[in-house]
């Protein structure tokens, strides 16, 4: 079976991805030094308003893993940025949906008179159409400087729903061509769990797009991000030290170079900093309470590490 697959591969012969200094065959491991921390994500909790079939963070309607962020967490950490003088220039909120969030808007208004430029990744459903008059007036005050990504899995709509779930197609559209209609700046994430090609996704989101009447620049990688499948259960090679000069990959372009994620666990007293957005649940990626404890080495001691980002190019970041 898949999953007997999956142990074999990965814990009998040999064991991966335990040791955090050295890969299963004795190799260093590589690890990433933080450069600058241009971006700080917030997950502002993981209930959503849906259920997708391969939701990397399991989020869901039950899920309350991780908790709402409050505007007063939200606030101790742009604090630290300003009196620490870290330069970080752009916050990024994920979910979990983040429009359910209670302080959604308040948090929003935070960061954006901060001066950040903002990120939102949203499904663009009703916890997002709930908002739109408090969305409206923040655009209105802020324009360009918020960014709201949405997620349309596949241009195809049963494929979308095959992950999404039924009836999740039409309220995605009507909130996209809601936000393009009144001036927001979006772009879309997509995903290749259907096993497309970079240039067949591109051209058939372009020709949804332009059913759909709406202005996003498919070819680029900024307005149509598509993102690498993270399957666990695929067998992906470690990433050693010499693999930096194999593959050709800058270390400093991997997201754990660049950006950390606040996350507030159910029952804890206070969030905490993780060195990775796609690895909320592991302690070993979690560096403390504070930026400043956040800022040491990452060892990328996890198959995400090489199938997401060193070896699919993946980022979260716009």
């Amino acid at each position: 079976s898949r999953l007997i697959n999956y142990l074999f591969r990965n814990y009998v012969v040999p064991l991966k991805f335990t040791n955090p200094d050295v890969t299963a065959d004795g190799k260093p491991r590589a690890w990433i030094d933080l450069t600058k921390l241009e971006t700080l994500w917030f997950n502002t909790g993981t209930l959503c308003n849906i259920q997708c079939e391969h939701c990397y963070i399991g989020s869901s309607p039950t899920n309350d893993r991780l908790v709402y962020l409050t505007l007063a967490d939200v606030r101790s950490y742009l604090d630290e940025i300003a009196d620490k003088g870290l330069g970080t220039r752009q916050i990024g909120i994920t979910g979990g949906e983040p429009f359910m969030n209670p302080d959604i808007m308040p948090i929003i208004e935070l960061i954006l008179e901060s001066g950040f430029n903002l990120l939102v990744l949203t499904n663009a459903m009703k916890p997002m159409e709930h908002k739109r008059d408090a969305l409206l007036n923040m655009h209105s005050r802020f324009g360009s400087q918020m960014v709201l990504r949405i997620s349309i899995d596949h241009y195809i709509k049963a494929k979308h729903e095959e992950e999404r779930g039924e009836n999740t197609w039409e309220p995605m559209v009507k909130g996209l061509q809601w936000l393009f209609a009144h001036g927001f700046t979006i772009d879309v994430a997509g995903r290749t769990q259907w096993n497309d090609n970079d240039q067949e996704l591109r051209r058939g989101f372009a020709r949804l797009f332009k059913t759909l009447d709406v202005n996003v620049d498919a070819q680029n990688p900024k307005e149509l991000m598509l993102f690498p499948e993270m399957d666990e259960c695929a067998p992906v090679p470690e990433i050693t030290t010499e693999c930096w000069g194999i593959l050709n990959v800058d270390p400093g372009d991997m997201m754990c170079a660049t950006s950390r994620m606040v996350v507030k666990r159910k029952g804890a007293d206070k969030p905490v900093v993780l060195a990775c957005t796609l690895l909320p649940y592991k302690e070993e990626f979690e560096m403390g309470t504070t930026l400043k404890q956040a800022s040491g080495r990452v060892k990328l001691n996890h198959a995400h590490c090489a199938k997401f980002c060193v070896l699919g190019g993946g980022s979260c970041s716009a």
